[in-house]
């Protein structure tokens, strides 16, 4: 039960996250907020994977979705924590 829960609530957290993060790229403020969540989405994700009796039909689906939120937490935490700016010229 928890397996499948587990599954379910991140598997409709990395569809919302993924969405809101195709379109709020220049936000910051929010996308380290949203990063951080993400964290913390992939600890518990990877703690019910290997913690919990797991579900065969949806083990595959699982793995896939705690790795594709490990690489959205990625390109947040580059979004969120890059400098503003030009990048400067050397000469």
């Amino acid at each position: 039960m928890m397996f499948t829960t587990s599954f379910w609530i991140l598997a409709i957290w990395l569809i919302v996250n993924g969405i809101w993060t195709c379109f709020a790229t220049h936000n910051q403020s929010l996308m380290k907020w949203f990063a951080w969540i993400n964290v913390i989405a992939i600890v518990w994700g990877f703690w019910a994977f290997y913690g919990a009796a797991s579900v065969t039909a949806l083990s595959g689906w699982f793995m896939t979705v705690n790795w594709v939120n490990v690489i959205l937490a990625i390109c947040q935490f580059y979004l969120g924590y890059r400098k503003s700016g030009h990048i400067a010229q050397q000469h």
